[in-house]
């Protein structure tokens, strides 16, 4: 069962939020904004905390997001995955073994085919749909690419969340701490 069967993927933006997850009951969390003076230290500390910590490379201020960059975050950083919008990201994380999200903005539907051409030649472990509140493209998106969808960006209610994983997205991340608090009670 992916993410061992949890449904949220809480997702920090700052040191404090990032603490919350690693002290909780979540055993996989995200990473969106940060630094990279702070990367090393944040991972040796999810990992005495044995949390899975998928990084947003993206969104890593000091680094360039090339292939480059996403060498050096699997060989030095090790998160359990690294999400990203580039293709050569994902193919590096492939090469090192590190699980691999794309993420991608639907924001029409000539975004959708261009993202469709994307996966395809990407082949992702996880694909990120954003906005994650369009259920009948998340489920024709699986469907249609045979992997498994994250949803993401948008969703604010439990209901929202549900319907999501309803049409078959295997997770949801969200920054929102009123929904990472209401879905923590199922795990604890």
């Amino acid at each position: 069962m992916p993410f061992e069967g949890q449904r949220i993927l809480p997702a920090a933006k700052s040191v404090k939020q990032f603490e919350a997850i690693i002290e909780g009951p979540y055993t996989y969390g995200v990473m969106l904004e940060t630094h990279i003076a702070q990367l090393q230290s944040m991972m040796e500390q999810a990992r005495r905390y044995e949390k899975n910590i998928l990084l947003h490379a993206d969104l890593v201020q000091g680094l360039k997001n090339d292939e480059y960059a996403a060498e050096y975050l699997c060989q030095h950083i090790r998160p359990a995955g690294l999400i990203s919008t580039r293709a050569s990201i994902i193919q590096k994380a492939k090469q090192k073994g590190i699980t691999a999200i794309q993420r991608v903005f639907l924001l029409d539907t000539h975004a959708l085919e261009k993202s469709y051409q994307l996966l395809a030649k990407t082949q992702p472990d996880y694909i990120e749909v954003l906005p994650g509140v369009i259920p009948h493209i998340i489920a024709e998106v699986s469907e249609r690419t045979g992997i498994p969808i994250i949803a993401g960006g948008l969703i604010r209610t439990p209901e929202e969340v549900e319907l999501a994983l309803g049409v078959g997205a295997a997770a949801v991340t969200t920054s929102n701490a009123d929904l990472i608090k209401h879905f923590k009670k199922s795990l604890t």
